[in-house]
Order: structure tokens, then C-alpha cells, then sequence
């Protein structure tokens, strides 16, 4: 019988544990990590103990069930510390864990002295063994120690429930739970008679299922890995977040500044009824009624009422995403004071205006070429071969430029120039449409890996297509597709993706694909170590003609030393 319900609670253990590894996130508390452990292993001994049949072996199991009593209460309350926003000295969580792990000690010693069990023995009860044993001053401390862990945490829970705003109310309802539950199966199980059944294991499995549902709930209150994380550090962007039953589930101080009312709610609060939230409240509803109208304008308007100093902020809303899984709603506030200062500007056109209309281009320009840089960055950081990258290539082709018009063979007009080097860092583009699975695998491709990875060239120039639809510069629109769609042609007609050759591959990608292949070269990848300079030139060489525009071989040999001497800095 015993053996039966132990199997099951081993089990069941097994199962929420799995559960937990499906739905795991790279952002969730260790502690949790070390609780779906923990508790399998116990589940383990108690199973073990329960199929005994001699001393040694229920002293084994024994020892095996302490693995979880000694440590499992002590990373419940790590896990109510870090959720409660609450943050411990390293000294004390250190000091915490060594004495359960001088506990565990004893345990592990019991049969050597005295000091967790001073004496014990089996009996045979229902076809079972029983462990019979007299306890000591270990087992005493183990008990005090349970007691102050317990009482650790429930303090811990009723101060953030009145104090921790931050703390998500749902979250400390659900570690109530687990926090009784397993101190209550040492309990009953001590002190009542349950006859030979011991309820700690089930207990254990209640509370491991509760971390399950916390687990599961936790990510919502976290939005630290998506997109969105990226653009909440620029001082000019804010973000709510909202579950689908319209309850606050976090915002950045921004948000707050914009929104004065989310000062007022604790995580997990309704929002948008009070006649000074509707207005958010009506752009959720907009948005559920209707996904297509996500825009909105939200104005700020100033104490003093001159409408010269008001705020325009153009707000969007989103799904929220856990994964691929839709769980709510997010609203973000992007600063559009300077562009609607501009157009107010342009209504009133003057003399004065047009300096003013200069700087302001100027600043939409730069604005834009850092949108573009910003996510040629962000596709490069998912490559885990290429940091760096985009940086090293934009400086080759400005070095190669140089010398091409130093050397004056090729009759480059200045603003060519200029695109080509505005246009190299945005040569990866593609890499956005490859799966993480292939991006970041730690080594050489397969044959269809490499199929698929060789997409990111046509792709990359169907992405600059779309960025640069409406952009008023046709001719930097023309040469930025060229380098993505045609940086790895080569000179012979065996590149791809469109296998052109000669001069029929634009010279701005020809140029690309020198800077490109001497990056990769030269620099360390997943798959291979840096080459030496001279074997770089090398390979460099050998491929004039074949890979490489034979035109643009002087020039590559005047730009060596620069190259060299820039990748010698990096």
C-alpha cells in the first residue's frame, strides 16, 4: 500500500517537474529550479523507503528523503524573497544555506554517531518495514530551523502583501501555499497518528504543482526579453502592460510620468475605471474591438496652458507575447513632440523657418540611420559567430573606398562613396528571416543549413526594400539593396544567390564582399579559429579574379596595411 501511494506521489513530482521544463524560461528564479529538483529526489527516497527491506536500505531512502527536508524549505524561501522584490545579503542567503547543509551533514552521518538519530532499528508493520529511531539534537535543530524558515517566509508574504507594491497580489496568494503546506505534512505526520503513511510527499507535491502555476503566471509580470525591452531604456519611450481582464501588470517610470493614476496601483489592480484612466482604457478597447486601430495620439498638456510647451506622444497598442502564446495587451508611449513641432512649423513657413526645417532633417536623418544601425545590431546579437561584425565590415569598406579613390582607376563620385559606407552595416539585414536554430548553431552548417542560411542575401534586400519605400533618396535606396542582395555573388558566377558574374554584380557589392570575406577571415567564429594576416591576404589574392573583382586587386593591396593595422587595434 505504502509502496503505491509513494509511486505515485514520485509520480506525480516527475510529471510537474516535466511540466516545468516545457513551459521553463531563461528569466526564471533558480530557486525554482532547485524546488522541481528537490522534490522529485525526496519523492524518490520516500518511494525508496516504502520498498525497503532491510536497515540499510531505509537508511539509504532515509537519507535520500532529507535531501528535500533540509534544503527544499530553505529555496521556498529564497523563491518568496526574490518575488516579493525583496533583496537579502549574499552573507545571510550564504549563512542560510551552510547550516541546512550542516543538517544534511548529520543525516549524512547518522550511522557513524549520534547526532540525528541516537539510536535505530526496523520493524516489519503491514508487510512494510518501519524505521524506528530516537531522536537527537540534530533532528531537534532540524526542527527549529524548519520553523524559523516558515515563519521567515509567512512574515516575508504579509510584509510585501501591505508594503511591495511591485509584488504581484496573485503571486503572494499562491505562495501562501506551498510555505504551510510542507511545514504541515512534517506536522501531521510527527504528531498525529496517520498510521505508517508519512504526508510530507504529498504535500511536497501540492506545493510543487503550486510553483507550477506561479511559474507559469511569473513571466507575465516580466517583459524583459521581448522587443519591447530594448526601447523602455530610451528616456522618451513608456510601456503599461495589461493582462486580457484589463489588470495592471507592470510599467516603466516613463509610463508612470505620463500616466500619473499607475502611481496608484499595485501590480495585478484593475484599471481604467476611474473617469482619469478611461482614456487608456478606451485604447484597449479600441484595439480589442478592432487590432487594426492600434495609433493613437496621447497629449500632455502644460500647467501654464502655452501650447508651445505641450507633449505629443504617439501611443501604440500590441498583444503581449509569452512565446508564441498571446496573454494580454501593451501600450507604448513614443515621443513625437519634435515631429509635431515640425509640421506646426511647416504650416506657418518663414524665412527663420527654413534654418529650422534644415536642423530638423538633419535630425530625422540621423534619427533614421540609427534605426537602421539599431537593427542591423539587433539582427547581428542573435548570430552568435559575427559580433562585432557589422562595426569590422563597415570600417573595411571605408578603408577600401579610400584606396579605390586614392588610386583613381575607378571613377567613384563622391556621394557613391558615402552611400556604399551608409549602406554596409545594413549588408546582414536577411539574417532576420534565418531561424535562431540555424542563426546560432555552434558550429559548421549541414548542406540544407547552409540552403537555408544562403536566403538571407535576397531576403535582406526585400528588408531594406520595405525600410526605404518612401525614403526621398532613390539612389541610396538602389545601392543598399544591391550590397544585401548581391554581397556574396562572386566574380566567377558560382555565388549566390543569383549566381551573376563580372560586372554584372554591382560594383557596391563587390566591394562589400572583399570587407565581408577578410572579416571572416581574420576574426574568430563559432566554427574556426582567427587566421594570420598573411594567410587571410592570401586567400584574399588567390581569389582575384574568381571570387573578387581582379580591378579592385590594387587596391586591396594598398589597403592591406590599414586593415591590418585596424584589426591589430580591435
Amino acid at each position: 500500500m505504502l509502496s503505491v501511494v509513494y509511486g505515485s506521489t514520485l509520480i506525480f513530482s516527475l510529471l510537474f517537474a516535466a511540466a516545468y521544463i516545457y513551459i521553463w524560461h531563461k528569466h526564471f528564479d533558480v530557486n525554482f529550479t532547485m524546488i522541481f529538483t528537490l522534490v522529485p529526489i525526496a519523492c524518490v527516497g520516500y518511494f525508496l523507503l516504502s520498498i525497503a527491506n532491510d536497515l540499510g536500505g531505509a537508511i539509504t531512502a532515509t537519507q535520500v528523503i532529507y535531501v528535500g527536508g533540509c534544503f527544499l524549505q530553505l529555496f521556498i524561501v529564497f523563491s518568496i524573497f526574490n518575488l516579493c522584490k525583496i533583496d537579502v545579503n549574499k552573507k545571510i542567503r550564504t549563512a542560510m544555506f551552510g547550516v541546512c547543509a550542516v543538517m544534511y551533514a548529520a543525516v549524512l552521518t547518522l550511522r557513524s554517531n549520534t547526532l540525528f538519530y541516537k539510536s535505530y532499528s526496523v520493524k516489519k508493520v503491514d508487510d512494510a518495514l518501519v524505521l524506528v529511531k530516537e531522536y537527537g539534537p540534530m533532528h531537534t535543530m532540524f526542527y527549529v530551523v524548519l520553523g524559523i524558515l516558515f515563519f521567515t517566509g509567512l512574515i516575508t508574504l504579509i510584509y510585501a502583501w501591505f508594503k511591495k507594491k511591485e509584488a504581484p497580489r496573485r503571486v503572494l496568494t499562491l505562495l501562501v501555499l506551498p510555505d504551510i503546506l510542507c511545514i504541515l505534512g512534517y506536522v501531521v505526520s510527527r504528531f498525529f497518528d496517520v498510521g505508517n503513511l508519512e504526508l510530507v510527499p504529498v504535500g511536497f507535491c501540492i506545493a510543487e504543482f503550486i510553483y507550477l502555476l506561479i511559474a507559469y503566471r511569473v513571466n507575465l509580470y516580466d517583459v524583459g526579453d521581448t522587443v519591447i525591452d530594448s526601447l523602455v531604456h530610451k528616456e522618451a519611450i513608456g510601456y503599461i502592460s495589461f493582462d486580457f481582464e484589463y489588470r495592471l501588470l507592470g510599467s516603466n517610470d516613463v509610463a508612470k510620468i505620463l500616466v500619473p493614476e499607475l502611481n496608484n496601483h499595485a501590480v495585478d489592480d484593475m484599471f481604467g475605471y476611474k473617469p482619469s484612466e478611461r482614456k487608456i482604457r478606451h485604447f484597449l478597447e479600441a484595439f480589442k474591438n478592432d487590432n487594426g486601430a492600434n495609433k493613437y495620439l496621447y497629449t500632455i498638456r502644460d500647467d501654464d496652458s502655452n501650447p508651445d510647451n505641450d507633449r505629443y506622444y504617439d501611443v501604440e497598442v500590441s498583444y503581449l507575447y509569452d512565446g508564441n502564446r498571446k496573454r494580454g495587451y501593451i501600450v507604448t508611449f513614443t515621443d513625437d513632440t519634435e515631429n509635431k513641432k515640425y509640421i506646426k512649423l511647416l504650416d506657418n513657413y518663414n524665412e527663420d523657418l527654413k534654418n529650422e526645417v534644415g536642423e530638423k532633417t538633419k535630425h530625422i536623418v540621423q534619427m533614421h540611420d540609427n534605426l537602421i544601425m539599431s537593427l542591423a545590431m539587433m539582427v547581428e546579437s542573435r548570430d552568435n559567430s559575427t559580433g562585432g561584425h557589422i562595426k569590422r565590415t563597415s570600417e573595411g569598406v571605408r578603408i577600401l573606398i579610400d584606396e579605390i579613390m586614392k588610386e583613381g582607376e575607378l571613377k567613384l563620385d563622391p556621394e557613391f562613396c558615402k552611400n556604399v559606407i551608409k549602406a554596409a552595416p545594413m549588408h546582414d539585414l536577411g539574417k532576420i528571416a534565418v531561424d535562431d536554430a540555424i542563426l546560432r548553431k555552434p558550429g559548421r552548417f549541414e548542406p540544407e543549413e547552409f540552403e537555408k542560411m544562403k536566403a538571407h542575401a535576397a531576403e535582406g534586400a526585400k528588408v531594406i526594400h520595405e525600410i526605404l519605400l518612401n525614403t526621398d533618396d532613390e539612389r541610396f535606396k538602389v545601392i543598399a539593396e544591391n550590397v544585401a542582395h548581391y554581397h556574396h555573388e562572386r566574380y566567377d558566377g558560382s555565388g549566390y544567390p543569383e549566381g551573376i558574374k563580372g560586372e554584372d554584380i554591382p560594383l557596391e557589392a563587390r566591394i562589400m564582399a572583399i570587407a565581408d570575406v577578410y572579416d571572416a577571415l581574420v576574426s574568430k567564429r563559432v566554427y574556426k579559429d582567427a587566421f594570420s594576416f598573411e594567410k587571410a591576404d592570401s586567400i584574399i589574392m588567390e581569389g582575384m579574379g574568381t571570387q573578387f573583382d581582379p580591378k579592385l586587386k590594387t587596391a586591396y593591396e594598398n589597403a592591406r596595411p590599414r586593415l591590418e593595422e585596424y584589426y591589430s587595434k580591435m
